[in-house]
């Protein structure tokens, strides 16, 4: 196997995988674990994803979740990387958990692999370059007319990693709406863990009917440019005038609420990919250390006047939440439900909830 950059760069390696072609944006990921939930995670969809870490699938991947269920620690119902880039594959697992390997799992799911490529020179590249354009393919082959996935098709892309209708999790009397533009399973797991029932609606449904019985409503993560899903955030726009309860909006969810209410967002040279992102709470002065997944950040300079920067990533100063002055409107950009990652963020689920019962009281 091989991977061309768009650049010309090549990396070559081999593969006991699934000897298939592909094309993707290549982007990389520093954590040390979690490549069960990366790989599963909505917002690689369209990538190919490198992994920083020279040893990967050391502990395997557990069995097959149950359908329709949140069991196990996938973030959705498949992988969704376009490959996977890593320096070295293990294939023989040690933990009690695992009943498969890694390598055989990406072939259960026709998706392919390239090992031994050293991955930190690679993703030193993509650090000074930017992230770019490329193709996985078997060494023998060119790739030419591999095409990419829809990385840049309006709604197209969203389409395919949002649920085809709305699911309902019971779990208590406050109904939180959740909408799903790729949203991570774990998003619905914390606030089902905080005893709420959990609406999740796929991003392209109408959104008023839902609203109209919700007591708080949660944007949830997802991949691409926040500005291709135009019809949501005019639908979110129009939401936000009759709103009075809480929203918060995690990852893409933050970009869509700061388009929504007004502000403008950019592209990251190669993105934050890591569970070990620093932030600064500046109302408080805290730092907490998070877990990311994006390409894209909020321009600080562009909120209106009744909203506020809240987060500020302390690697280079990009926003990394924004707060409303007159509403129970906030987002971050970072994963506060982490999957993997640190949990010191986890309390803005229990603010939010706690919120949510305030405002939903008589």
């Amino acid at each position: 196997m091989k991977l061309i950059l768009d650049d010309g760069s090549e990396f070559s390696g081999s593969s006991a995988g699934v000897p298939r072609a592909v094309a993707g944006e290549v982007v990389f990921n520093t954590g040390m674990t979690g490549y069960v939930e990366a790989l599963t995670d909505p917002s690689y969809r369209g990538q190919i994803l490198v992994l920083t870490y020279p040893l990967v699938g050391n502990y395997g991947v557990p069995g097959p979740r149950a359908a329709d269920s949140l069991d196990r620690p996938y973030e959705s119902s498949q992988i969704q990387v376009q490959g996977l880039v890593v320096q070295h594959m293990i294939h023989d697992y040690s933990h009690h958990s695992a009943e498969r390997s890694l390598a055989d799992w990406l072939a259960s799911e026709n998706v392919p692999y390239i090992s031994g490529v050293d991955t930190r020179t690679l993703t030193r590249k993509l650090r000074e370059q930017g992230t770019m354009l490329g193709r996985l393919l078997p060494a023998e082959e060119t790739g030419q007319d591999v095409q990419y996935d829809s990385v840049d098709m309006e709604d197209e892309l969203f389409r395919l990693v949002a649920p085809p209708e709305a699911v309902v999790y019971p779990g208590g009397d406050l109904r939180v709406l959740l909408i799903d533009v790729g949203c991570k399973d774990n998003i619905a797991r914390s606030l089902l863990q905080r005893g709420v029932t959990v609406v999740r609606v796929p991003w392209f449904d109408d959104l008023q009917e839902h609203v109209a019985q919700a007591d708080g409503i949660v944007i949830g993560n997802g991949p691409g440019n926040p500005k291709h899903l135009t019809s949501l955030i005019e639908q979110l726009s129009t939401v936000l005038q009759q709103f009075d309860k809480p929203v918060f909006g995690i990852c893409l969810g933050h970009q869509i609420l700061a388009l929504a209410a007004g502000a403008d967002t950019f592209k990251l040279p190669y993105g934050h990919r890591s569970v070990n992102q620093p932030v600064e709470d500046q109302l408080t002065r805290r730092y907490y250390i998070t877990s990311q997944n994006h390409g894209y950040a909020v321009d600080d300079h562009s909120l209106p006047g009744d909203w506020e920067p809240w987060f500020v990533n302390i690697n280079d100063g990009t926003n990394e939440g924004i707060r409303s002055l007159r509403k129970p409107y906030f987002s971050v950009q970072f994963h506060p439900e982490s999957h993997p990652g640190p949990k010191d963020t986890a309390f803005l689920f229990d603010d939010f909830v706690r919120q949510v019962g305030a405002f939903a009281r008589p």
